[in-house]
């Protein structure tokens, strides 16, 4: 598997940190799946991919609804986790090691693409929607959740990009939802429903466990923080809590459906 410098940064990070994103990580918690899924159509039992798993726990729901689910991710380390925890649950998925930018199947091979808080690791988000309408059978859905920060606001924008680099190297970028509405309409996916919801980030310390943030990246994080510019401020309602810096993050649910 040939990887570019930005996908070799993701797998490294995501195999090293695989067993923080299991039981007790805040992604366990689907209720914003279970919610977007209550907007698509999808026939049972449904050909789902759920590309960079993760902790697996989108493609897990989704096997438990009774659709037949493929859990794809760069690192083996977050597949076998996956699949254990599909073992322990009694679920039947199916494991795949690949990029999210090439996509190993036949075109319309799936009904349903979910992809949840990890395509601002990818290194062509363009490459990402694209083989995602390539794999989806007509009428088939994508459902993207990601970070985001909401159109109109390249100050704020930037600061958290910078902040997030910081953070995790392995960050690309987060995109807006203008942006990831422009990429599916050029690939013929029908954006049918782009909603921005705040999500309560837990206390800065998690957030740097988490990826195992270097202590000077630490320290420069802190840094912007402070001296964070009063759109990022508002934006995403910077404060303090019992002595804890804690902020509300922007996640955008995207549905697309693919053109006939």
């Amino acid at each position: 598997m040939q990887l570019d410098e930005i996908q070799r940064a993701a797998q490294e990070q995501f195999a090293r940190q695989s067993q923080r994103y299991g039981r007790g990580h805040i992604l366990e918690n689907i209720e914003d799946v279970a919610t977007a899924l209550g907007r698509i159509p999808l026939r049972s039992p449904a050909r789902v991919l759920d590309v960079a798993t993760g902790g697996g726990h989108t493609g897990l729901y989704l096997a438990s609804l009774g659709h037949k689910v493929t859990l794809a991710d760069l690192a083996q380390s977050m597949l076998d986790r996956a699949a254990q925890t599909a073992k322990e649950r009694g679920l039947a998925v199916d494991t795949r090691q690949h990029v999210a930018e090439e996509l190993p199947y036949a075109d319309g091979s799936f009904d349903l693409v979910t992809c949840r808080v990890a395509a601002h690791h990818f290194s062509s988000p363009e490459r990402f929607i694209a083989e995602t309408a390539r794999v989806l059978g007509a009428s088939g859905y994508l459902l993207l959740i990601d970070g985001t920060v909401e159109d109109g606001e390249p100050e704020a924008e930037q600061w958290m990009h910078e902040l997030e680099k910081f953070r995790d190297p392995s960050h690309n970028r987060f995109l807006t939802p203008g942006r990831w509405s422009k990429l599916c309409d050029q690939h013929k996916l029908e954006v049918k429903d782009v909603i921005l919801t705040p999500f309560k980030q837990p206390d800065l310390n998690w957030y740097f466990d988490t990826a195992n943030t270097s202590a000077e990246n630490r320290t420069r994080v802190l840094e912007l923080i402070a001296n964070a510019p009063e759109s990022a401020r508002r934006l995403f309602k910077i404060g303090s809590e019992e002595g804890k810096i804690v902020w509300w993050w922007q996640r955008l649910t995207l549905i697309a459906r693919k053109e006939i």
